[in-house]
């Protein structure tokens, strides 16, 4: 793969779900994708059930020890979104773990990805939207997650 196989998006404005599933193909195609300003993309759904909805994820125990332990689950911008990919790739077979090996995700805008042309879909935006939506961000501030300062 040359520096032309690389897909760069732009997250900001996007519905997660949709622009997870663009990404999933696009890796699965064989290109390397850069995702940044991940934490501007949106959820639809009303603000309170979208968190609560989330946040039953984290009331999962184990048998083992049921006190202390659960299964972890992501809280920043980046994990939720890598998640959400890895959810849409073929993990048990090697091709779509190699896939997952070339996302890369960031928040904000790194500084060496500064001067390049970034993609936005419009079957992905949020403007699709009639109803309520969140972002990203909120989201991992409901969850806890306290990097990336406003």
């Amino acid at each position: 793969m040359s520096a032309k196989d690389a897909i760069y998006i732009d997250a900001s404005g996007h519905i997660l779900g949709r622009l997870a599933s663009i990404v999933a193909k696009k890796l699965l195609e064989g290109y390397r994708v850069y995702v940044v300003n991940v934490e501007k993309a949106v959820l639809s759904g009303e603000k309170n059930r979208v968190v609560e909805g989330y946040k039953l994820l984290f009331e999962v125990k184990t048998h083992t020890n049921p006190e202390r332990s659960g299964i972890r689950r992501p809280r920043s911008p980046v994990n939720i979104f890598k998640r959400t990919v890895r959810g849409m790739l073929p993990m048990d077979k090697p091709r779509g773990r190699l896939a997952y090996k070339r996302l890369r995700v960031y928040v904000g805008m790194p500084p060496e990805l500064a001067n390049v042309k970034f993609i936005k879909y419009p079957e992905a935006m949020y403007t699709r939207l009639s109803g309520k939506y969140i972002t990203v961000e909120e989201l991992s501030r409901e969850l806890g997650w306290r990097g990336a300062s406003k």
